[in-house]
């Protein structure tokens, strides 16, 4: 699999602190080499587990004909990478389509500092680089989960022009003007409580500082986003998770019915999930439109986990709509 990409580089800054886990002195550089190495062992071991791509998974050519974009973008969400969506990849590919998975800045095995990644165009920058990239008229379907919604959304704002389609898998598809972290204030309290009181903030400026991120326990993630499923999976979230950047998630959004409001956008609901319930998932649509929406019975947050097969049907079907 030739199609999980990190466009990274290394960020270092003189007389700043940093976090014990993501620093960059020669410590942290080889416990980070090291995790990566245990990342790529559990995900080896992950794709060697074969799994029933079903009969959408079969290269056809009239099929193909329905699709006139057949580039995919996949967007991890919040401390997760583009690890998490081997099993959408494989079966995306062997439908005949192209998909490829970024890493956003400080996430999967991009090399940035989380704790200095302070803006949503920091945090979305490889993808933004890509878009920019794209040849002459290609364009792509884009699809982001959780909070990678919103770098969806930043996207439609920056290059409307390269998106065919916006696909919004449990995910922040805020409102102008509104923050990401809204979306989970049901689940989580306000965003001045959750600065305040939250167990899981992590200063990696030093404690006498704002909070650069925060991480949720094991036991924690667990149930809110892996509580359908299986064991392989949640083992290599487990050793493969990252820090959540703070900034990014607590910045407004600005979206112009000009550019973002010309885009395509479609939601996928996940009707099993702990992190992002049902409810506030029909609030987000019903406050913010999309053309299409569909379902997933029996998902939890991460339906290229738990429903792998039923998430690659939609995104296929949203593909075709001409």
């Amino acid at each position: 699999m030739g199609n999980f990409v990190c466009m990274s580089k290394k960020h270092t800054q003189n007389g700043s602190k940093s976090s014990k886990r993501f620093n960059n002195n020669n410590r942290s550089h080889r416990q980070m080499i090291s995790e990566e190495e245990l990342h790529l062992q559990a995900l080896s071991m992950a794709l060697s587990q074969r799994f029933d791509a079903g009969s959408m998974s079969r290269r056809d050519p009239d099929f193909l004909e329905n699709i006139k974009y057949k580039r995919f973008v996949l967007l991890h969400g919040g401390g997760f990478g583009a690890w998490c969506w081997y099993k959408t990849i494989y079966l995306l590919e062997e439908a005949g389509l192209a998909p490829i998975a970024l890493d956003l800045s400080g996430s999967g095995i991009n090399l940035m500092d989380t704790n200095q990644v302070t803006t949503l165009d920091e945090y979305a920058k490889p993808l933004l680089d890509y878009l920019e990239n794209l040849p002459g008229d290609d364009k792509v379907i884009l699809v982001g989960h959780s909070t990678g919604g919103a770098c969806i959304s930043y996207a439609l704002e920056k290059f409307p022009q390269k998106i065919t389609s916006a696909i919004y898998v449990c995910a922040t598809m805020v409102s102008d003007g509104q923050k990401p972290f809204d979306v989970f204030a049901e689940e989580l309290g306000s965003a001045e409580q959750f600065m305040k009181e939250s167990p899981f903030l992590i200063h990696g400026n030093g404690e006498d500082r704002p909070p650069t991120g925060f991480m949720f326990e094991k036991q924690q993630m667990k149930g809110l986003y892996f509580n359908q499923s299986l064991t392989k999976d949640i083992a290599l979230a487990m050793v493969s998770m990252r820090p959540i950047p703070l900034g990014p998630i607590m910045e407004k959004l600005s979206l112009s019915a000009k550019k973002y409001g010309t885009g395509r956008r479609f939601f996928i609901q996940t009707l099993d999930d702990h992190a992002l319930s049902p409810d506030v998932q029909e609030k987000l649509v019903r406050e913010n439109p999309p053309e299409g929406v569909f379902k997933i019975k029996g998902s939890d947050h991460c339906p290229f986990f738990s429903k792998p097969q039923s998430l690659h049907k939609i995104l296929v079907e949203i593909a075709q709509i001409p």
